[in-house]
């Protein structure tokens, strides 16, 4: 039978790193593939407690919630945002089913089929897809390790007159970057000139590698006016909560809030008071200077093992933080087509192909460092180094 679906379904994509996740998730294979925390990790006790605590605090933890969000926790996120720098009022905050709904709920009030959104190349995937699917027209600006380059940026916006500048400034997913402080105010600047709303996707800030780094949130240096700001609990505390936040201008909030309505009410109110109680009742802080400590041991292992590589031609930029090692290969290896080699060497990452917007450099990939052990890391990493070292021995000879 033939379905009438929507037009727009031909703009959706499934995504290549869960296409991917179903081949390589075998027991043989070491898979720095996904996106994932280590499940070790979490706070199993205290999560447990937390929700013993919201079950029985009275029924109305089980009760419809509003759309925005629990009161308390919406303070409890103005607070800890406001360490941050970033100093809003809980009204203007909408707590959401993973930050990755805050996308998707800004892209249907914002856009219309062809707007436009400039991007960094390579950037989010999810973004990308949420994008897609509202029929947007993405341009990616010309970036370097240190953000978008000015001219170029400044060039894009006065002649396409974007809708909006979506950026993952911190520790970015996937090459793991970090904007300079100079980059970061010279795109506020611009916003400010041209009038153009900063989509900030901050999923991985507290996973902070040098505590003495300063990394201020574009959102810091705004006055509520130009930035929107999104994070998540998935990579600090556990994904299975589904809880993120985004704080804005008041009108573009309350218009998201409208469309979530729309969509499934209100988040999950039960994690949202258990999260109440995991952060009022549990070092929330000091777990995450675990994750810390453990998440740069893990990287350093995956660094010193790449370091092995008999190739001059690949490089990549140690992270600061976060959760990915990019690397990028010599020109003639093919990522996309070397994984299936490396799988059956016992061992997985994502090529880099799908996180471009155009022109993906094939000869680019994403290694995740947090969701396996160091001796794990060591083994996957030196049968990676053999696949490359291979590759390239055979491309001499």
């Amino acid at each position: 039978m033939k379905y009438g679906f929507a037009q727009r379904v031909r703009y959706m994509r499934s995504s290549a790193v869960r296409d991917i996740l179903k081949v390589v998730n075998k027991e043989d294979v070491i898979s720095f593939a996904g996106g994932l925390p280590d499940e070790d990790l979490f706070p199993v006790e205290a999560v447990r407690q937390a929700f013993d605590k919201a079950l029985t605090s009275g029924n109305k933890t089980l009760q419809y919630a509003e759309t925005e969000g629990v009161t308390e926790l919406r303070q409890i996120l103005a607070t800890r945002m406001l360490r941050k720098g970033i100093d809003r009022k809980a009204e203007d905050i909408l707590v959401t089913s993973g930050s990755q709904q805050a996308i998707d709920l800004f892209s249907r009030i914002m856009f219309n089929p062809g707007d436009i959104v400039l991007t960094e190349n390579p950037t989010y995937l999810a973004a990308l897809q949420v994008f897609n699917s509202y029929e947007v027209n993405i341009v990616p600006v010309k970036s370097d390790n240190d953000g978008m380059l000015q001219d170029d940026l400044e060039d894009k916006i006065w002649r396409l007159k974007p809708k909006c500048i979506y950026v993952v400034p911190t520790y970015s997913n996937p090459d793991g970057k970090v904007w300079s402080l100079e980059r970061r105010k010279h795109l506020l600047a611009l916003a400010k000139k041209y009038h153009v709303v900063i989509f900030e996707d901050d999923p991985y800030g507290d996973l902070q590698f040098d505590a003495a780094e300063k990394v201020p949130p574009l959102a810091s240096m705004d006055d509520n006016e130009f930035v929107l700001y999104t994070s998540t609990f998935s990579k600090t505390v556990v994904p299975a909560l589904r809880t993120g936040w985004i704080v804005g201008p008041h009108q573009i909030i309350r218009l998201m809030a409208q469309a979530k309505q729309a969509t499934d009410l209100h988040t999950n109110s039960l994690s949202q008071h258990a999260l109440i109680h995991l952060v009022n009742d549990f070092d929330i802080d000091g777990h995450i200077q675990t994750l810390i400590s453990a998440y740069r041991e893990r990287m350093h292992v995956m660094k010193g093992i790449l370091d092995s590589v008999e190739n001059k031609g690949v490089s990549y930029v140690e992270p600061r933080g976060g959760m990915f090692l990019w690397v990028t290969m010599p020109q003639h290896v093919n990522a996309t087509k070397l994984l299936k080699t490396a799988v059956d060497n016992g061992v997985a990452y994502v090529p880099g192909v799908p996180f471009y917007v155009k022109k993906p450099n094939q000869h680019t990939l994403r290694l995740n460092f947090t969701n396996a052990k160091p001796d794990l890391i060591k083994l996957g990493m030196e049968r990676l180094v053999s696949v490359i070292n291979e590759v390239d021995s055979d491309e001499n000879n």
